[in-house]
């Protein structure tokens, strides 16, 4: 679809405006009976310059929300707290803060700039004892232990994140099935990994 040099107007390609009175080429489109959804994409409705501009201004954006739901949807922050899978609390298993633990976002970035700090000095740490390889780190890492652990410790840690991450665990939930493996491919290596005694 082109789209011409006036803002939002595309070529008609026979279509009329949606008017019911109105027989000029429906070149601007304005939302239709249902949006964007795993369906497809949503139905528009294409109006002429004049009611595209009359339907404009009659469009209420805030419409069936409260006065507090259009406070928050204005609000300079707001969408902040829309969660991405590194602070979710079902996110990685790095032992980083999640948005949600926090009420000010600069306090977020600045706790996950600190956790990402601290596992690079545990990683440094590791490195410098000698007994783990760069890949045993990273494997005590995603199990979310330090270089202490023992062998009671690694199967205890192992059982407590299988039982989170499991599907059977979680009604059938396959979104953590990544992490999961993650978990078990770590787990594998260290179990059999000499520097754990």
């Amino acid at each position: 679809m082109r789209q011409t040099r006036f803002h939002g107007r595309h070529e008609a390609q026979g279509r009329l405006c949606a008017h019911p009175t109105c027989e000029e080429p429906g070149e601007f489109r304005a939302p239709g009976a249902y949006g964007n959804s795993f369906d497809g994409p949503g139905q528009w409705r294409w109006f002429c310059l004049d009611h595209i501009r009359e339907f404009n201004a009659g469009y209420d954006w805030f419409e069936g929300m409260s006065a507090e739901e259009i406070l928050r949807a204005q609000s300079p922050s707001a969408g902040w707290q829309t969660e991405t899978p590194a602070f979710r609390a079902s996110g990685p298993v790095d032992g980083m803060p999640r948005w949600g633990e926090f009420d000010d976002p600069l306090d977020a970035i600045s706790a996950r700039a600190g956790g990402i700090k601290s596992r690079a000095r545990r990683e440094a740490e590791m490195a410098m004892d000698g007994r783990f390889s760069k890949e045993e780190a990273k494997a005590l890492e995603v199990l979310g232990l330090g270089i202490e652990a023992d062998r009671k410790r690694l199967r205890q840690r192992y059982s407590e994140l299988v039982r989170r991450y499991h599907p059977d665990r979680n009604g059938g939930d396959r979104t953590h099935e990544t992490r999961l493996r993650r978990v078990v491919e770590a787990y594998q290596m260290l179990r059999k990994s000499a520097a754990i005694a």
